[in-house]
């Protein structure tokens, strides 16, 4: 279909933003504003909220229940998006606070280090130590307990690539618009150019690999990854008018292939970037409850008994 009036209403407010891939465009100012905005967002209430040190990288968990009162059964780890250079636990503080709400569990928002300062494997790295961290501290926090892989466009590279790299670690993985294929040769990614323009993804892989053989690293292009069957339940969520679409589904026709329990679904008339803002667009509100539901399915809703 055509572009959702809400996604054009979008594109108009954004048309004098500077594209991350023109010289002018300044990393560190374009940080701040982000904190900024997402500053002035709503925040849904959760039953507590803490900034942890995991093993030397800043995360912040999200509760559904006061700590003191009742036991958390299911955590969801999320890696934001932002190209792997944008955005922090900070910007998507009220996105992780939804995913709360939405199923019903813990969250646990990673900081990972970001390009151009911190290069591949800097991000994925982060995330192994984040999941050494839950192992050796989790039992002592109560979140020794099953966990979900969840990320949104380069976050969503980083869940997959942490579910290859950590086989039978997670119960399921959501890829909300994954961000996987740094050769750009898929069809919409020449197509789809409204919002999030090819070139600018184009920098976003420049900035993140260290080389040019990272390319080719399935660590950072997990579409070349020879372990796909290994994945647990999977959720992908693509936009139909983004240049990501086309590899978000190939993906789902992988996975399917390889025998993985698998869901994709396309939002019609969305851009890249749509889940995160609930104000602008209506389906962000429909995808936000789908994935809940999901989470929730996967995850168990009462803590084993250590004496069964």
């Amino acid at each position: 279909m055509a572009l959702h009036p809400q996604a054009r209403a979008a594109l108009e407010a954004a048309a004098g933003d500077v594209p991350v891939s023109d010289p002018a465009f300044d990393v560190a100012r374009a940080r701040a504003e982000s904190r900024v905005a997402a500053a002035a967002e709503p925040r849904e209430r959760v039953a507590h909220v803490e900034d942890v040190d995991a093993h030397g990288v800043p995360c912040r968990v999200y509760l559904p229940v006061d700590p003191a009162d009742a036991s958390v059964t299911g955590l969801v780890l999320h890696l934001h998006g932002g190209g792997f250079v944008l955005n922090d636990v900070e910007v998507h503080d009220a996105a992780c606070r939804r995913l709360v709400v939405s199923s019903g569990h813990a969250v646990l928002s990673v900081d990972y280090r970001r390009p151009p300062e911190h290069r591949f494997p800097a991000a994925p790295d982060d995330v192994d130590t984040v999941l050494a961290w839950l192992a050796a501290e989790g039992p002592g926090r109560g979140l020794d307990v099953p966990v979900v892989a969840h990320g949104d466009s380069a976050g969503a590279n980083l869940a997959l690539v942490a579910a290859l790299r950590h086989p039978g670690r997670f119960a399921a993985t959501v890829l909300i618009y994954p961000f996987l294929d740094p050769t750009g040769s898929f069809p919409s990614f020449r197509r789809e150019t409204h919002g999030f323009d090819p070139r600018d993804a184009t920098w976003y892989w420049e900035q993140y690999a260290a080389s040019s053989a990272d390319l080719a690293d399935p660590d950072l292009a997990p579409l070349l990854s020879e372990h796909l069957a290994t994945l647990p339940p999977t959720l992908v969520l693509t936009a139909e008018h983004d240049p990501l679409l086309d590899e978000g589904e190939h993906l789902v026709a992988l996975l399917a292939e390889a025998g993985v329990e698998v869901t994709g679904t396309r939002y019609l008339g969305m851009l890249h970037g749509f889940w995160r803002h609930p104000g602008a667009y209506d389906a962000a509100s429909t995808a936000i409850q789908q994935v809940g539901a999901f989470v929730a399915h996967h995850l168990p809703t009462t803590r084993p008994d250590p004496g069964a």
